[in-house]
């Protein structure tokens, strides 16, 4: 629900020297850069890093929408090229898979590294994810996820590292969709997370924590706690819906003023024309259409407590197989199209 994702695709990797990196994001030193698929060296050379000013996380130079700039480049289709370049050219969250975390977040925060950014990652595997739904999976307990987390963390070592953890997992405790005997376990899960990953001693981690769509967000105050903000840096608001930057900064804050001015981030990777009023309303965050690319990620937004805006769901995936969509995480190049198009 709420726009989860799963993005999860294995794939071989060389240069990392990882067993496993998500779909669209394949080794820098992969000579095909795309798994063996051709075409991964126009894409690492259509795009490069942003000003550390502007962005100071790591552009994957590899990735699908990078791939897509070449295959359209390729194709002589410069317009489409110019549009998915809007994506390409940004850093977005890479999520990491439940096999090899730790030489996928060494591979990642390695190849960040290297070109002096920090890594953004999205930690999506907690036992019972998304209540069955699009993105169901996880691991497969409790001890399964700790060793995990562990994984994780000691692949990210002493690198600079962005994580967000668990989206939509906090929520789901609070709006039911999580049966009852689970809450403790995901509770004491995310509150470990949080405290192994603090261990690193470069790694910041925001906890997800919903969006503006609720309309009662004093129901996530005592759940954060629980869930350890006091231990993290802070939370995450918007992640893979549409609300405006505008209605999060103040879901936001709201939420802030009750868990100690902890700061945030903003997903605004596709939140430019704001959420879809159409239809059914329990659908309105799976693929709507016309939506938009929000503000560029940044930490420069002009607020002391939202530390950056950030493009945590990758633009152009799939929110599932939905209003014709491919399957969660899966690569949708008119879709893409169509947020690129509609950016403001």
């Amino acid at each position: 629900m709420y726009g989860s994702y799963t993005g999860l695709s294995a794939r071989a990797a060389a240069g990392m020297g990882a067993v496993l990196l998500l779909a669209g994001c394949s080794a820098p030193d992969d000579p095909s850069g795309d798994g063996g698929k051709g075409g991964g060296k126009d894409a690492a050379a259509a795009v490069g890093q942003r000003p550390e000013g502007d962005a100071p996380y790591w552009v994957n130079p590899e990735g699908n929408a990078a791939r897509q700039v070449a295959a359209y480049v390729k194709e002589g289709d410069q317009e489409k090229a110019r549009l998915i370049r809007k994506i390409a050219e940004q850093p977005v969250g890479e999520w990491i898979g439940p096999d090899a975390p730790q030489d996928t977040a060494k591979g990642l925060t390695e190849a960040a590294e290297r070109a002096d950014r920090d890594a953004l990652l999205v930690l999506y595997n907690i036992p019972h994810r998304d209540c069955g739904q699009f993105s169901r999976g996880g691991a497969a307990d409790g001890d399964a996820y700790r060793t995990w987390v562990d994984g994780v963390a000691q692949g990210i070592g002493d690198r600079r590292a962005t994580v967000v953890l668990e989206p939509d997992a906090l929520l789901h405790l609070v709006d039911g969709c999580t049966p009852q005997e689970l809450h403790e376990e995901r509770y004491d899960l995310l509150k470990g997370a949080v405290e192994r990953l603090k261990q690193q001693p470069r790694t910041t981690v925001y906890i997800d924590a919903g969006n503006a769509g609720w309309q009662s967000p004093d129901a996530l105050f005592a759940p954060l706690r629980r869930a350890g903000i006091a231990t993290a840096d802070g939370f995450a608001v918007n992640v893979s819906n549409y609300r405006t930057t505008g209605d999060s900064r103040e879901f936001g804050r709201r939420l802030s003023a009750k868990v100690g001015g902890k700061p945030f981030v903003i997903d605004t990777s596709r939140n430019g024309n704001g959420p879809y009023g159409e239809g059914d309303p329990a659908e309105s965050w799976c693929n709507p259409p016309g939506r938009a690319l929000g503000e560029p990620p940044t930490t420069e937004t002009g607020d002391e407590l939202v530390d950056a805006y950030l493009w945590v769901k990758r633009p152009g995936e799939s929110d599932g197989d939905c209003k014709g969509g491919p399957k969660a995480g899966d690569w949708w190049p008119e879709y893409a199209l169509g947020l690129a198009r509609a950016a403001k």
